[in-house]
């Protein structure tokens, strides 16, 4: 089982963090699952960006979150064998995942600019609710000095992927859809 310990929280997911997410305080096997259940979810979500959308800075920004989701997974697994955590299955992981089958199911309902805009406008609410939570809630709770570490060194790549994706709304808010350029890396 691939566990992406910190990868998950990178937003991009599908929707907001359940409010669980907000309240309870995770201990690390269950901060180990929600983050594999967000990063299965995200890498999702953007897959299926890159199945329905025709625009070329949103069909980047997908591949972008595909890449760099799938690259922390590989880091993430190394850490969770190294630290012998074995993920716990809880209330958030089960929100999560609930509501990414819900929010997947409205978008494959969604086509061309409608897509693009629900695609984008989702990934630029759940990258704010999840730096929340990171910031808040699973960096505080974390009681593993590496688990620690690793949250509080990749919160700065999901504020790139929240900056990526809110000039990509404003880009498609403002109808160009052609402003952004496709080489942003983070």
């Amino acid at each position: 089982m691939r566990i992406p310990v910190y990868a998950a929280l990178a937003a991009l997911c599908l929707s907001p963090l359940p409010a669980a997410a907000q309240s309870a305080k995770p201990n690390d096997a269950q901060i180990a699952h929600i983050a594999y259940t967000a990063g299965v979810i995200d890498i999702d979500a953007a897959k299926q960006a890159l199945k329905k959308s025709k625009n070329k800075e949103v069909r980047a920004f997908a591949e972008n979150m595909v890449k760099d989701h799938t690259a922390v997974n590989d880091k993430a697994l190394a850490l969770v064998k190294k630290l012998k955590v074995t993920p716990q299955d809880n209330p958030t992981s089960q929100a999560l995942a609930k509501q990414a089958k819900a929010k997947s199911a409205e978008l494959a309902k969604l086509s061309g600019k409608a897509f693009d805009k629900a695609y984008v406008d989702n990934e630029v609410a759940y990258h704010k609710a999840v730096i929340d939570v990171l910031t808040n809630q699973l960096i505080p709770s974390a009681q593993n000095a590496e688990l620690k570490s690793t949250l509080v060194g990749v919160k700065p790549a999901f504020d790139a992927h929240l900056e990526h994706a809110e000039k990509l709304q404003a880009t498609l808010e403002g109808g160009s859809g052609a402003a952004m350029g496709s080489g942003h890396k983070m």
